[in-house]
């Protein structure tokens, strides 16, 4: 086995990069992109390009991580490692009621009256309600969330003309000539 992840295992997220070298013993300035610090606990395994990479030790710095891996060293081996992407498989909580985004991406979006919209291609922050942005483009609050089964399925209870666009207008005014200019 080469410590690459199993091709038949979960998906891997990106939990960190390892930005740079720190003095002269091998550690490594880590920055997560996650809130998960225990990716970062001694003996943690995350996966690079390189292969596995075990956590021997880490402390918080910066806003950052200072962590000690079992393949670099020193400074040298530190330096080859820079900018180096970190993942790991998804940590899966079942008493966690938090939506991960991998598990969003590719679920259908259903509305209430049972129509499907498309696929779940992306997740955009948006500070009112994060966005479920689908496969044509058209974008969902997850606000309206209803009901959830994770990769398969998004139920949602929108407003009248949200997921339909313009035809929705059409609908609910048959007298419109839709080539009449306002």
């Amino acid at each position: 086995m080469d410590g690459r992840p199993d091709p038949d295992g979960p998906a891997l997220l990106e939990v960190g990069r390892i930005d740079k070298p720190h003095g002269v013993r091998g550690e490594v300035v880590v920055s997560l992109i996650t809130h998960r610090t225990e990716r970062l606990a001694p003996g943690a395994v995350l996966q690079t390009d390189r292969g596995a990479i075990t956590v021997e030790s880490s402390r918080p710095h910066q806003h950052r991580f200072l962590v000690r891996f079992d393949r670099i060293p020193d400074r040298e081996a530190a330096d080859a490692w820079r900018s180096v992407t970190l993942s790991a498989p998804p940590i899966e909580d079942p008493d966690d009621d938090t939506l991960w985004i991998h598990q969003l991406m590719g679920s259908v979006v259903v509305d209430q009256h049972g129509v499907e919209h498309g696929a779940v291609t992306g997740v955009l922050e948006n500070p009112a309600s994060d966005l479920l942005e689908l496969a044509d483009g058209r974008l969902v609050p997850l606000v309206f969330l209803t009901g959830f089964e994770p990769g398969v399925r998004i139920e949602v209870d929108v407003p009248a003309g949200l997921l339909d666009g313009d035809e929705a207008e059409l609908e609910a005014d048959p007298d419109t000539d839709p080539d009449e200019a306002s």
